[in-house]
């Protein structure tokens, strides 16, 4: 069975054997959103926004992300980012996230390195004359630091849920990842080509259930859940033995441990010379051939001995027509 060890789902390949059920229906609980990763490219080209600017020309001067989040109860939430030049720093672009921009009931969305009782929504993103990302700056002015990954924290209120001490609303947090410094993969970047969203990536989901298991080549048998999540079960264990040819034969296709095959190592496939697991398909055989054959033969045999018992009584009946004429 598969077990967590300090978070992550591990198989201990060295405890008992069990019986494995398969709950088919169980529910796999939401996850709330811890981490979420943004790789855009922002158009060099967009020319600052100056001030008193019209809607308009605000509207083609702002590059614009939403993709979804989830609360603790699975709740998806939509997280809208957008990114602004900001004037006279041609290598600048402040950032604003809000969360459910057109929810009657605002979220009280905060960025920063530390957004818990910050207002601010807003942190700015700057490269270096290469286009990649050099560093990132919160609302409070606040750098980070400029090497590694870079990332904001943001906070927003989730609605409907019971208040803290003091009627507090209760507040979700997760780490915006822009990307590391430096670097152009999966990450932010500033180039002369068109706004782009290349990769969003983020780890929470809503509750779901238990639809379909599979099984691969190491016997790893995996649940798979409605809202995509899958989930470490358990693995199919085998065993080889010293001698094989020393098993008792209990059946048509059982065999038993003997004091000639010696004592069976158990294991996972594919180690110390274990075979491995073909799921979703089927033996060519699984009888015994020689069985088989000889009751073919057996068969052959007497439906001959029937044809020739037809075939005598036949000329028989033919020798008394004769005898009549």
């Amino acid at each position: 069975n598969a077990e967590m060890v300090n978070g992550v789902e591990v198989l201990n390949t060295s405890g008992a054997l069990n019986d494995l059920v398969i709950p088919i229906g169980s529910k796999d609980p939401a996850r709330a959103t811890e981490q979420v990763f943004l790789a855009c490219n922002l158009d060099k080209r967009i020319a600052d926004i100056p001030e008193g600017a019209a809607a308009e020309t605000i509207r083609q001067g702002t590059w614009r992300v939403e993709e979804k989040v989830y609360d603790a109860f699975g709740q998806d939430h939509v997280m809208r980012v957008e990114f602004t030049k900001v004037v006279g720093q041609p290598n600048q672009w402040q950032a604003t996230v809000s969360i459910d921009p057109q929810a009657a009931v605002a979220t009280n969305a905060a960025v920063g390195l530390n957004p818990e009782g910050q207002q601010g929504n807003t942190f700015t993103v700057e490269f270096d004359n290469l286009g990649t990302l050099r560093r990132v700056i919160d609302g409070q002015g606040n750098p980070t630091g400029e090497v590694g990954l870079l990332s904001m924290n943001v906070a927003f209120d989730v609605a409907n849920a019971t208040p803290g001490e003091g009627g507090a609303p209760v507040r979700q947090n997760f780490s915006l990842n822009l990307g590391t410094v430096g670097s152009v993969r999966n990450t932010v970047t500033q180039f002369a080509e068109s706004s782009s969203t290349k990769v969003f990536e983020q780890d929470g989901y809503g509750m779901g259930y238990l639809e379909n298991f599979k099984i691969d080549q190491s016997g790893t048998i995996t649940a798979v859940y409605s809202n995509g999540s899958t989930r470490t079960l358990g693995q199919v264990a085998l065993a080889s033995f010293t001698n094989p040819n020393g098993l008792e034969k209990t059946g048509e296709t059982n065999f038993a441990r003997s004091n000639n095959s010696g004592m069976a190592n158990i294991g996972p496939s594919g180690i110390a010379g274990k075979g491995k697991l073909i799921a979703g398909a089927l033996e060519m055989s699984n009888v015994d051939l020689a069985e088989q054959f000889t009751d073919m033969i057996v068969t052959q045999r007497g439906f001959q001995a029937n044809s020739k018992t037809i075939q005598t009584s036949d000329q028989m009946l033919q020798e008394l027509l004769t005898l009549k004429r």
